[in-house]
């Protein structure tokens, strides 16, 4: 065990537009871990230091070489904003040290960009896209246009929407990018809305995803023939925009609270210190913590190599993901669903807010290895 204790970063957006997805909720989550593991692993302190990152990848990457070389930082959590998070998983790959993503979602973390030293644990945007945009076509609705966040994360999950419905024989109609910080999207969404595709897609996230789908709600686009799709949908985005205005959504997730008794368990005792229920963000960060922590103990040593081998040799049971496993590449697998949210009336209690369409099996959620492109995986 190197310098006497094991020191956890937290490297995520504490006060930006990502900050709902991210920010205190993963600090809340990691620290939860840290505690119910008892505070020490292997004789030696576990503790967590927490940055803002603030969406600027400059800021990001000096922050990760400051813990990696002089504050010994083993592992650092979160990442969300996907630009940021491929950076900093070369960091940790030129370190030697890990980084585990939950925050952010482009599938190139475990495929061109993959490394022996970063974990994509929580969703991609392969996994969010086979879900839901099957699950859309299916019902008839296959002439789509793409609305598009200007980034890394947008790119990726719009690449991935496209090669899905182009599997499923649907068309594009139109795509149209507008910049991540983008607070009025009535142009593009009246360009979308002109197209007359059957679906509006919008590959966002953040305070933006909320205020375009209210945007359409005022348009009168989510309530006639065209229907808004999230290619990335977090439970709080829901909560923000109202069942009102989401109602019928169908989206693609890791995790919801009130899935069955363990994501109840573990999302009251959340909710506790948050005063929200959590998302597959706060509930992956917790479970892939504890999966590291649970590493060191088994495998009696902090380095990198040691444990990452143990992490992937492990299987992982727990309310987050049954018999879970994290692949060569990095891609923790693990089942999906498929959800459609409610109608105010069909929700009972604060929270109420998904039914559940289908479940994904981990095998079929993910990039298969057959098409990764990953220098990792042996062909």
């Amino acid at each position: 065990m190197s310098d006497a204790v094991v020191r956890i970063g937290v490297l995520t957006d504490m006060s930006g537009q990502f900050s709902h997805e991210s920010g205190k909720g993963s600090v809340t989550a990691i620290q939860m871990a840290v505690d119910d593991f008892g505070g020490k692993v292997n004789g030696v302190p576990i503790e967590v230091v927490v940055a803002d990152h603030m969406n600027r990848p400059d800021v990001a990457l000096a922050k990760a070489r400051q813990w990696y070389d002089t504050q010994k930082v083993d592992m650092i959590a979160n990442l969300i904003n996907s630009t940021i998070a491929l950076g900093v998983a070369d960091v940790a790959k030129d370190r030697n040290r890990i980084a585990i993503v939950n925050g952010s979602g482009s599938s190139r973390l475990t495929n061109d960009s993959c490394t022996p030293n970063s974990i994509h644990y929580a969703y991609d945007t392969y996994a969010l896209a086979n879900g839901t945009v099957r699950g859309l076509v299916d019902r008839g609705l296959d002439t789509w246009f793409i609305l598009t966040a200007d980034y890394a994360f947008g790119h990726a999950l719009e690449g991935d929407a496209v090669s899905t419905l182009k599997r499923l024989n649907g068309k594009l109609v139109g795509t149209l990018r507008y910049p991540i910080e983008t607070s009025d999207h009535s142009s593009f969404l009246l360009r979308a809305k002109d197209s007359k595709a059957k679906v509006i897609a919008l590959a966002g996230s953040g305070l933006s995803f909320v205020n375009a789908v209210k945007s359409a709600h005022d348009f009168g686009i989510s309530g006639g023939q065209q229907k808004v799709a999230g290619l990335l949908v977090w439970l709080t985005d829901i909560h923000a925009i109202g069942l009102e205005n989401a109602q019928g959504m169908l989206l693609t997730e890791a995790f919801y609270w009130d899935r069955d008794e363990k994501t109840r368990a573990w999302s009251k005792r959340f909710f506790e210190r948050m005063k929200r229920m959590p998302h597959k963000g706060d509930a992956g960060d917790y479970s892939s913590t504890m999966h590291y922590l649970n590493a060191i103990k088994a495998s009696k040593t902090d380095d990198a190599g040691a444990v990452m081998a143990m992490m992937k040799s492990t299987p992982i049971n727990d309310f987050f993901a049954t018999n879970g496993r994290i692949r060569a590449d990095g891609r923790m697998v693990h089942d999906m669903y498929v959800y459609e949210v409610k109608k105010p009336s069909e929700s009972k209690y604060p929270w109420d807010y998904y039914k559940l369409v289908t479940t994904i099996p981990a095998d079929g959620a993910f990039r298969p290895l057959s098409e990764s492109v990953c220098p990792l995986v042996k062909k």
